[in-house]
């Protein structure tokens, strides 16, 4: 495990990374000893840099939940990142594509809570109890490492490569559809990319909420009410590039779009 002095190094040259757009080279190539357990101290002490610099925690993410997504990075576990508000974009935004690092976008579910969810016995009915609703998101991926050879290590320490969410279409409650076979299209520039069903996480969408609230509890940490949980793609990642306009249809939920510039 890495000492203390070398974790608070990494998260400040990930804070700085985050605001300059250049990525660091990778963690993993630097130390090779590094553990899931150090990636996490660097992403919750980048969170409290972001947090002393006036950013407030909005929610999180669950990454990597999802076989489409396992194979496309060749991690085989979920990971968690921290949600800030400054990352929760209005459908119908335009999006600044200089302003991330690699942009990709993925389609995925969020839970929006009206109740704590504690674990470490957390169940799929507790998230389910505790949902005010679920609404269709589009997750913005940054990098703030270089890409080439990540680990879940790097991602891990990279906030699970949060970059932004744009939230929109029909907001539904969990009992009233069910949330696995919620599908959705997406599109970049009227070209179909990528389709998914949301069963491809974990079975259940509401699955990966659970699990990190079982996975957070041994911090003394849990889901608290009114925060946003997105909870993992059921497609592969899909490049953007400055120009592009994403639609992504859900159906019966509606349609988020964004345009990168």
């Amino acid at each position: 495990m890495l000492d203390q002095t070398t974790i608070e190094k990494i998260a400040d040259e990930l804070v700085d990374a985050g605001r300059n757009r250049q990525p660091v080279p990778r963690l993993t190539a630097r130390y090779p000893e590094m553990t899931v357990e150090d990636s996490y101290a660097v992403q919750n002490l980048w969170r409290e840099r972001s947090e002393a610099n006036g950013r407030k925690l909005a929610g999180r993410k669950i990454g990597l939940t999802s076989k489409a997504m396992q194979y496309a990075t060749g991690i085989s576990e979920p990971d968690y990142g921290i949600i800030f508000d400054d990352m929760i974009l209005e459908n119908g935004c335009t999006v600044k594509w200089d302003q991330y690092t690699h942009p990709r976008i993925e389609v995925e579910l969020a839970f929006v809570l009206n109740r704590d969810v504690k674990g470490p016995n957390a169940t799929i009915f507790d998230v389910l109890n505790a949902t005010e609703y679920v609404v269709p998101a589009l997750e913005i991926l940054d990098s703030r490492i270089e890409m080439e050879g990540r680990t879940i290590v790097d991602t891990i320490s990279d906030n699970a490569a949060m970059g932004a969410m744009v939230i929109g279409g029909n907001p539904v409650r969990p009992q009233d559809v069910d949330l696995r076979w919620i599908s959705a299209i997406l599109y970049k520039n009227q070209t179909v990319e990528e389709t998914g069903v949301a069963a491809g996480v974990l079975n259940h969408p509401a699955a990966g909420v659970y699990w990190l609230a079982n996975k957070i509890a041994p911090h003394g940490d849990h889901l608290k009410a009114g925060e946003t949980i997105l909870a993992g793609s059921f497609t592969r990642p899909m490049w953007v590039y400055e120009g592009d306009t994403v639609f992504a249809d859900y159906g019966k939920l509606g349609t988020i779009t964004c345009r990168f510039e």
